[in-house]
């Protein structure tokens, strides 16, 4: 097989895999949040932007443009489900401890759809002074709503929390 002939192989299965890995569907269908996928009822708080520790923080002092949502899905540790598919009530006593050790929170919709999720206030984040590392792992596999500001880079959705709702 030519050098050529086999760039071209490795090229276009990565392409392919590049497709499928933007599909918006859950990993593993079959399991389960906890207690299923019922919304959180109780009161959050409202996004309003970005805060003054993340506006002092960016580049002169102009972080990315964002956009206030809110979200609601499964708390999943980001490394064992995009490694594993892994997340759920099965999947609960891993995750809450890959996201207590520091392992990239995810909020995972009903439909598929996969944020990175972080506290929002930089300076507070950077200096380990936030709850919501805590409120995650204490979540890990039931479903939440949280609202902040949203923004996509290179595909990669994140979710900056200001409020969140746990049931």
């Amino acid at each position: 097989m030519s050098r050529k002939f086999a760039l071209s192989l490795i090229v276009a299965a990565f392409a392919v895999g590049a497709v499928v890995a933007q599909q918006d569907e859950l990993l593993q269908p079959t399991m389960e949040p906890t207690g299923g996928w019922a919304a959180s009822t109780a009161s959050i708080g409202t996004a309003g932007g970005w805060s003054a520790t993340t506006v002092a923080a960016g580049v002169a002092q102009k972080p990315l443009a964002g956009k206030p949502a809110t979200i609601t899905g499964e708390v999943v540790d980001l490394s064992c489900y995009l490694q594993l598919g892994k997340h759920g009530a099965a999947h609960a006593p891993c995750g809450s401890k890959c996201i207590a050790a520091g392992e990239a929170i995810g909020i995972l919709t009903k439909t598929g759809q996969l944020y990175m999720a972080m506290a929002e206030e930089h300076d507070a984040r950077r200096d380990g002074k936030t709850t919501f590392r805590k409120v995650a792992a204490d979540n890990f596999a039931k479903v939440i709503t949280v609202t902040g500001t949203t923004t996509t880079v290179n595909g990669v959705k994140t979710i900056y929390v200001q409020g969140y709702a746990t049931s």
